[in-house]
């Protein structure tokens, strides 16, 4: 059962506003590709440092990413939420009028250089001026949050209220909540022994496309992604690391993963001539950047659930199974540049080949 109202559930004035969040989050999905992706490539080139390419494996449902920080990668976590979240969560969300993008604040904090002439609106999301104001955020510790602005009745607003934003709600909590909904379990994480609580929280992280030894940044977009259904509308929760050197996407359509792939020119070819596309088109609106003769592009890897990831439909307990994998990779793309209008994702199959 959906913790969201589907469309058709909805009001005409919140069929609306959820029109209006979705517009704004495509708009959003293409700023933290190019900051996540693109310009962690350049970060790369200006140092004459060669780009660590994620490879093909570490998309695999359950596969380990290599510890190792690269510390050129934009590393950054950002929630997006459909409404405004109310003073009741501030107890595992933390956000407070100390952490507030006011200009005092945001001063204080000594992360930004703010001129005196500092524009209150840039924070809303639809100010010319938003991208360069998250964009100046990003680097702070811990999380943005971008919700609904409370109190303007004539239309729906959005706007980036908080930097610096904890996520305090323990692993242990979020991972109990998600087996009670998938029926693993009826009341506690410890109900059926320790080692089948452990099992539980490292399905937890599988669930969410991570290991269990997943950094700081990815550990909290997940304990986030998972508080937040207590919340009775969608949200999108935007990580990146400098391990994972990838964009991750939780929304209320699962998990993705975006990452920057090289492809040869004989792959190239390949690839348009099976999208019905000639080079120059191809290169024209998927190619990022090149090196020699290899392109490099955006590839996205979309996940699905299995049925062990799903409540069951009977709504009995059911047993858990470790060695059953609780995510699929759904779908792959190579989706176009940034700013591209005319054209759309390029389906390929690149993580099993």
């Amino acid at each position: 059962m959906a913790f969201w109202s589907v469309r058709e559930e909805l009001s005409q004035a919140n069929k609306l506003r959820r029109s209006y969040y979705e517009l704004l989050r495509d708009e959003l999905d293409q700023f933290m590709i190019s900051y996540a992706l693109i310009d962690s490539y350049k970060n790369f080139l200006s140092k004459n440092i060669s780009y660590p390419f994620v490879e093909k494996r570490e998309l695999k449902p359950r596969a380990r990413i290599p510890d190792v920080e690269y510390e050129r990668q934009n590393a950054f976590l950002v929630i997006f939420i459909e409404d405004t979240i109310s003073a009741v969560h501030k107890k595992y969300i933390r956000f407070f009028d100390l952490n507030k993008t006011t200009k005092t604040n945001l001063l204080h904090s000594k992360t930004l250089r703010l001129s005196d002439d500092f524009d209150r609106n840039q924070k809303y999301l639809d100010s010319v001026h938003f991208y360069d104001f998250i964009k100046s955020l990003l680097p702070v510790d811990y999380a943005l949050l971008i919700q609904r602005t409370p109190g303007i009745k004539k239309r729906d607003c959005y706007n980036l209220s908080h930097f610096h934003v904890k996520i305090d709600w323990p692993i242990a909590d979020a991972a109990e909540d998600l087996a009670q909904t998938l029926r693993y379990i009826s009341k506690d994480l410890y109900e059926k022994g320790d080692n089948y609580a452990e099992d539980i929280q490292k399905k937890f992280f599988e669930y969410y496309g991570l290991s269990v030894a997943a950094g700081g940044r990815r550990t909290a977009a997940i304990v986030a992604a998972q508080y937040l259904k207590k919340i009775p509308c969608i949200s999108t929760v935007y990580v990146g690391s400098s391990e994972s050197r990838a964009l991750m996407r939780i929304s209320e359509r699962g998990v993705s993963r975006s990452i920057l792939m090289k492809f040869t020119s004989e792959e190239l070819h390949r690839i348009s001539e099976a999208n019905s596309l000639t080079p120059s088109t191809f290169k024209k609106n998927y190619m990022v950047a090149c090196e020699e003769k290899d392109g490099i592009f955006i590839f996205q890897a979309t996940y699905s659930y299995t049925n062990c990831s799903r409540p069951p439909d009977d709504g009995k307990l059911h047993e858990l199974n470790p060695d059953l994998y609780w995510l699929t990779v759904g779908a792959q793309h190579i989706i176009p540049k940034p700013g591209v209008w005319k054209y759309p994702p390029l389906p390929i199959n690149a993580i099993y080949t």
